[in-house]
């Protein structure tokens, strides 16, 4: 017959006229042609050079020795790229491993590398043999361990590359946010730094009173003092926000409704803000207000940007921590901070689409103790997709609220919802229904396996067209770390 586009040709010959080159090889090599009663006739098979003695799901019931040459065994991927498997060289069998185990196919294509000389047994005088031959069932026994010991170690080593691809695929999709929140964060730090040097100077034009400089000192310690952002519900933000306005428009400051989100972020109350209205003429209040928000601005971009950096920095840990797999200590972790800190990193995709988030936080009290960590990839994924789901002047729905011994949280977005068919895949890895290009399919399962896995609790969701929402369960204290085996 021609396999390959070579030749290959296969003679029955007796077993007699093969002994001698069959006591040559390793599985009989202390075999005498006694032994081997039952044994009539084999085949003698003649390849060449590059011809397939086996094709991949070919049914496969012989046994195979390499009298001259080498044979290779490829197995064909789900890329339809072949991989090698190993070699058989002169002196050494293979076909064992289908016998033995029942496979009615092979699972290789077997090539000859060099022009080869094998003898082939059927499966009837392989089982003779086993029988009859104690030599031969040793080295077949033999062979098929050191197969299955080697397979083994494939098998786990390709486990190991397939998790480093997995966490390094999800790695490069988690950087993307904070790399991105970070590089729009310093072009408005570099807006903010060039206003507020205006500002400064015409500000310097007019001398001040020790009250006023007392009061900008306080107002700029307060800038200062650190990045805790107020987290409030929606209705609270809007209320705040709103009654600054008011309050800075009345006061002739320029600019009154873009300061003023600012000021409530940071904390400010008009209260506090008395001083420079009471010290300052109309012009000079609006400018040394204009001032703070700038710098209150800057301060927050800061925050942001090292907010960013530093989940930049857990990331490159959690890679570290894949390996070792590290007991996270026990911490208090406030969920509304939490949110608050990522619905600030992703502001600018919620403002591009003009989305409303409404903020209901309920939770009392918000903070868990915990060993878990990367609470916040959870969020970012999470709001990320239903901001990509939501129509443009869509609400953007996030909602707390607490249950027996653990605090819930809901991100709805109303968009056109997910496919029945497609809920019961939305956790697995690589699974997207997003445009090629557009996602890794690995946001959900990243979001799964660190609330579970690294926090202990739960995740649903619930949608219907018009209506998505992920609900994120997590327990309020540390489950006890299961001890680890000696």
């Amino acid at each position: 017959m021609t396999e390959g586009q070579q030749p290959v040709e296969i003679e029955p010959v007796s077993l007699e006229s093969v002994a001698h080159a069959l006591h040559a090889t390793r599985p009989f090599a202390h075999v005498s042609p006694e032994q081997m009663r039952g044994v009539d006739f084999v085949d003698r098979i003649t390849a060449r050079a590059g011809s397939v003695l086996i094709h991949a799901g070919d049914p496969q019931r012989w046994y195979w020795v390499v009298l001259e040459g080498e044979v290779r065994a490829d197995r064909m991927e789900q890329d339809q790229q072949p991989i090698t498997v190993g070699f058989t060289r002169a002196g050494e069998a293979f076909g064992e491993v289908t016998l033995l185990t029942g496979k009615p196919h092979s699972p290789f294509t077997v090539v000859a590398v060099q022009d080869s000389l094998l003898i082939r047994f059927n499966e009837d005088s392989f089982w003779s043999l086993m029988a009859c031959c104690p030599e031969v069932r040793q080295a077949v026994l033999s062979d098929i361990t050191f197969r299955l010991r080697a397979h083994q170690q494939e098998a786990l080593h390709r486990e190991k590359l397939i998790s480093l691809g997995t966490l390094a695929a999800g790695l490069m999709h988690e950087l993307n946010n904070p790399g991105t929140a970070a590089k729009r964060a310093a072009s408005q730090l570099r807006e903010n730094l060039m206003r507020l040097q205006k500002l400064s100077l015409r500000m310097t034009d007019q001398p001040k009173s020790a009250e006023q400089l007392e009061c900008i000192r306080g107002l700029l310690e307060h800038a200062l003092s650190g990045c805790k952002m107020a987290a409030m519900s929606s209705i609270e933000q809007a209320d705040a926000e709103e009654s600054m306005a008011e309050w800075l428009a009345e006061a002739g400051v320029e600019n009154a409704h873009s300061i003023a989100p600012t000021l409530v972020a940071m904390q400010y109350d008009r209260h506090e803000l008395e001083c420079a209205r009471a010290y300052f003429d109309r012009p000079a209040f609006s400018d040394a207000l204009n001032w703070l928000g700038a710098l209150a601005s800057s301060v927050w971009l800061v925050c942001s940007i090292e907010d960013s950096i530093s989940r930049v920095s857990e990331l490159v840990m959690a890679v570290k921590k894949f390996a070792y797999d590290e007991r996270s200590q026990c911490r208090e972790l406030d969920v509304h901070e939490s949110l608050q800190s990522t619905l600030t990193m992703l502001g600018h995709k919620v403002r591009v689409k003009q989305i409303e988030a409404v903020k209901s936080f309920s939770a009392s009290p918000s903070k868990i103790q915990t060993r878990g960590t990367a609470l916040s990839q959870v969020w970012t994924n999470l709001i990320d997709n239903a901001v990509d789901a939501s129509p443009a002047q869509a609400k953007l729905e996030i909602a707390t609220w607490n249950e027996p011994g653990r605090i819930a949280v809901s991100i709805t977005d109303h968009g056109e919802g997910i496919p029945a068919e497609v809920l019961p895949r939305i956790f697995d890895a690589f699974f997207t229904t997003k445009p090629q290009g557009k996602g890794t399919g690995l946001g959900l399962e990243i979001v799964h396996r660190i609330v579970t896995q690294n926090f202990g609790g739960t995740i649903d969701v619930d949608s219907s067209p018009g209506k998505t929402s992920f609900i994120v369960r997590l327990p309020m204290s540390a489950p006890d770390s299961p001890e680890r085996p000696a």
